[in-house]
């Protein structure tokens, strides 16, 4: 099965797995508001995801915590899998990457491990991937 994926959606993704969560949250942005129906809300979580793992990388531990848990509540309760994407493994991956943050005594400072930080993978994966650099406003 050879899915079609919005390229906007794939633009972040590379984005977001390159680690620039600011970046693929403006992209995912633009499509967000633009969609209706289940997509937005998946959107929506995808975009608070990477938002929160800016904060986190950025040391805002407050608000990365807040995204985290709003970002979840977005997504999963879109199933297992949407649009390709593995919402078990990913959030897994989440949960493991802030874990230092989700204790009753989290630090004050900390940063995620890199080996830690998730990556979005789809299945299955798109036969092209756009270059996210067409996707991003000029600055």
């Amino acid at each position: 099965m050879d899915a079609a994926y919005q390229p906007r959606y794939l633009a972040g993704i590379v984005l977001f797995n390159r680690g620039d969560f600011f970046e693929a949250h403006e992209v995912w942005e633009e499509l967000w508001m633009e969609t209706f129906g289940p997509e937005k809300s998946f959107y929506q979580g995808l975009i608070q995801a990477a938002v929160g793992l800016c904060h986190f990388c950025n040391g805002n531990l407050r608000g990365a915590v807040k995204l985290y848990h709003s970002s979840r509540d977005y997504m999963i309760k879109h199933g297992p899998v949407f649009l390709g994407l593995d919402l078990n493994r990913f959030w897994d991956d989440m949960e493991k990457c802030f874990a230092p943050l989700l204790t009753a005594q989290p630090p004050r400072d900390a940063s995620p491990a890199e080996d830690l930080i998730p990556t979005i993978e789809l299945n299955p994966p798109p036969a092209d991937w756009p270059d996210p650099a067409a996707y991003l406003e000029a600055e």
